[in-house]
């Protein structure tokens, strides 16, 4: 997920940590004196995440024996991407030649000419054509490609294999329709004892941002394909808080207790007490590491709803001063620490079995054909997690339209919040009536962008 105090942290080869920022003077602007090409880079993990830590100075070694002719100065700091002196760091000439974006960044740094553009040098970045294309897509603006995704999650529904059995369901078969999530949801709060079958968020932004997820798995959008006007006020956004409404009020499946956030969910998915929630599969390990949960316990399937899913993830941009020098080097970086199947800091899955990290998540997944197969099979020879729990994940959301937050989303996910809590919280709760004024404010903050 994404937003100032709660973006996504990245899963690195399945040790969630948040990793890092420059915190100093970044772009070098020339190549350096030595003789060698000088490239800064931004987002190593800080020294508080040791392992990740030490997995990446390793692999910058590694990439140093192979490249003495490359100097690579990395820099550290909490977040990757502060978005509070984001554009002010571009603007002051302060961003580091190579440095960390969300996917939702791209055209803003595009748009206003911060970017280098990397198209006359993609021959040099061997693993390019390997990359899944819709996330390809999302660096490129005008047919010209501004940076190169480093890794990607999508949405799906976890839920506990436990309560599924206990209430008579089938562990192997998540519910595939919203339909089939709320009969689940009675199901399983049937079983009593303080048990909910499914939970949502509605508050900090996080509400807009799943009824965000639940509109796009419904075949509808937030905003019009100008992104000049709200699209909400829709047959779909309507279902969205209907559907909401009527698991809390109608079947009690969603329990009393309203208003929650992420950390809320997740201590309830871990204690065993949720059988369902929208998360992505990076969550698995949080579950299993510091709520309680046990991973045979925890599985995925696919974004219900069989339309689409909400997709995010990051990636690397150029700084638009870079020497061509420069922008070849740092695409000799992305393949060797990223983008290389079965290696480097996100793919070396032998490295993180040894170091007792989850290996087996069906995320991220960023390549396709051979080097996906490659990856795969690597993973699949290391993994120490139970596989077959994220298999529907794998199957269902093979068939699913990735799609990416919407403009000015935190915003507009303000918005939303108020819409999905209302319905959370009142049972006389206007739908229309919600999604009429949450139109007018989107449209407002949309006329201001």
């Amino acid at each position: 997920m994404r937003s100032a105090g709660f973006r996504r942290t990245v899963v690195a080869i399945g040790v969630v940590t948040s990793l890092a920022l420059a915190a100093t003077a970044c772009g070098s602007g020339d190549d350096s004196a030595s003789g060698k090409t000088r490239i800064t880079v931004n987002c190593e993990p800080p020294r508080s995440a040791k392992t990740d830590r030490r997995f990446f100075e390793e692999d910058l070694a590694s990439f140093a024996r192979q490249n003495p002719d490359i100097d690579v100065v990395a820099h550290d700091a909490f977040p990757c991407q502060d978005p509070k002196t984001f554009d002010a760091k571009l603007a002051g000439g302060q961003m580091e030649d190579v440095f960390y974006t969300y996917f939702t960044d791209a055209e803003h740094v595009v748009d206003i000419h911060q970017a280098a553009d990397l198209t006359p040098y993609l021959k040099d970045l061997k693993s390019y054509g390997s990359i899944r294309k819709q996330l390809r897509d999302i660096y490129t603006v005008d047919g010209k490609v501004y940076g190169i995704p480093r890794t990607g999650y999508s949405m799906g529904l976890i839920y506990n294999r436990k309560l599924f059995q206990k209430a008579g369901l089938d562990p192997d078969k998540p519910p595939a329709t919203w339909d089939e999530v709320r009969a689940d949801a009675r199901k399983i709060a049937a079983l009593g004892g303080g048990t909910v079958g499914y939970a949502d968020y509605s508050a900090q932004n996080q509400g807009g941002w799943h009824f965000t997820a639940e509109l796009y798995s419904q075949g509808g959008d937030v905003v019009s394909a100008d992104g000049k006007k709200a699209a909400i006020d829709t047959p779909e956004g309507h279902a969205v808080l209907q559907n909401l409404h009527d698991m809390r009020w109608t079947d009690d499946s969603m329990g009393s207790k309203q208003l929650l956030v992420i950390n809320d969910v997740q201590q309830m998915m871990g204690s065993g007490r949720l059988g369902m929630y929208l998360a992505a599969p990076d969550n698995i390990p949080i579950l299993v590491k510091e709520k309680g949960a046990n991973y045979d316990d925890i599985a995925i399937g696919p974004m219900p709803g069989g339309r689409a899913t909400l997709i995010g993830g990051d990636g690397y941009m150029f700084n638009k001063h870079d020497t061509p020098a420069q922008i070849r080097a740092g695409l000799k970086w992305l393949d060797h620490m990223f983008l290389t199947p079965g290696s480097g800091f996100l793919g070396d899955y032998a490295r993180a079995k040894k170091n007792n990290a989850p290996v087996g998540l069906p995320e991220p997944r960023l390549f396709t054909g051979a080097a996906d197969a490659e990856d795969q099979q690597v993973k699949k020879a290391n993994a120490n997690v139970p596989v077959g729990n994220y298999q529907a994940f794998l199957d269902g959301s093979a068939r699913l339209r990735l799609k990416i937050e919407p403009p000015d989303a935190q915003q507009i996910y303000s918005v939303l919040d108020s819409a999905v809590s209302a319905v959370l919280t009142k049972k006389d709760a206007d739908i229309d009536q919600l999604l009429k004024d949450a139109s007018g404010k989107i449209d407002s903050i949309l006329a201001r962008s």
